[in-house]
């Protein structure tokens, strides 16, 4: 059920770009325009001060990229990275944990921005090359969102953009807080990322999914649980109120033995999301708190 490209996304979702050293001289351009950072496995990465030639290996980078409105620098992609739609038409290097070295050498990028789970020993291919290539630092909070999308504007040289993208975020979710604020019962929620034959996988309460169900006044039947994986059993035993499911799996979900019985399906509270809203901490992750709310307090 999609669940390796779950994680895939995952992964790259919850990235936050680590510019903080010791040396405090490593933020200073140098005298041929260049600028350095340190990036989440501790190595000082100097690149040019404006990079134009960027290859993004991560939705989320792509998304903000896109949203900052630099699109124009984006010369390489990975295959996830799908939105918006006309980044379908930059080169794919492959796959986030496998890129092609080939593609990457034949873009010769100015800077290469890739999430932790971007292999080492590939890391140290691409030095080889010569090119540039900063890694990211794994977070899990909304806020963090914030925080990367700062970062990747000050790399583009615009701040000022983030800035009218992050007040818009915020309002949209002031909006969701006061109206939850407001509401009188919070309908419990299971989150639906794995089920059937390859077992079940919902968001527990350490990660940024688990916050989105509760910052839209729903209750997180699985708070109690730590990473991803559940069970039927416990599923069957909670009988949450209201089920989100990704776009295209609910009618398998709601006729498959074992969930059929569930009190979400039997009352028709299953409801299909874009999943995207949820497992990409960009721009839209505050659309996916609105779209969450209204499905819990139609």
């Amino acid at each position: 059920m999609h669940i390796k490209r779950f994680f895939n996304l995952l992964i790259a979702a919850v990235t936050c770009i680590a510019f903080s050293c010791s040396n405090p001289a490593s933020h200073q351009q140098s005298a041929q325009k260049d600028t350095t950072l340190c990036d989440s496995y501790g190595r000082n990465v100097t690149f040019a001060e404006n990079p134009q030639r960027i290859i993004s290996a991560a939705p989320a980078i792509t998304e903000i990229i896109y949203a900052l409105g630099e699109g124009n620098r984006m010369v390489g992609r990975t295959d996830f990275c799908d939105f918006p739609p006309q980044v379908k038409n930059i080169a794919s290097i492959g796959g986030m944990e496998d890129p092609s070295i080939e593609a990457i050498a034949a873009i010769n990028p100015d800077l290469i921005i890739a999430s932790t789970h971007f292999q080492k020993e590939m890391v140290g291919k691409i030095e080889q090359l010569k090119i540039p290539i900063a890694v990211l630092k794994n977070q899990s909070s909304f806020g963090s969102t914030y925080e990367l999308i700062h970062e990747v504007a000050s790399i583009l040289k615009v701040e000022t953009r983030a800035d009218s993208i992050i007040e818009r975020m915020k309002a949209e979710v002031s909006e969701a807080e006061t109206l939850v604020s407001k509401v009188k019962t919070r309908p419990t929620v299971y989150f639906v990322i794995g089920f059937g034959k390859t077992g079940d996988y919902t968001a527990g309460g350490d990660t940024f999914i688990h916050q989105l169900i509760e910052m839209a006044g729903g209750t997180n039947i699985a708070a109690d649980l730590k990473g991803w994986s559940y069970s039927i059993e416990k599923l069957i035993e909670k009988d949450p109120d209201v089920i989100i499911i990704r776009t295209g799996d609910k009618e398998i979900f709601s006729k498959t033995p074992g969930y059929m019985n569930l009190k979400a399906v039997k009352t028709g509270h299953v409801y299909e999301i874009d999943n995207n809203l949820f497992e990409i901490m960009g721009p839209r992750l505050s659309q996916g708190l609105k779209k969450l709310y209204s499905i819990l307090h139609p």
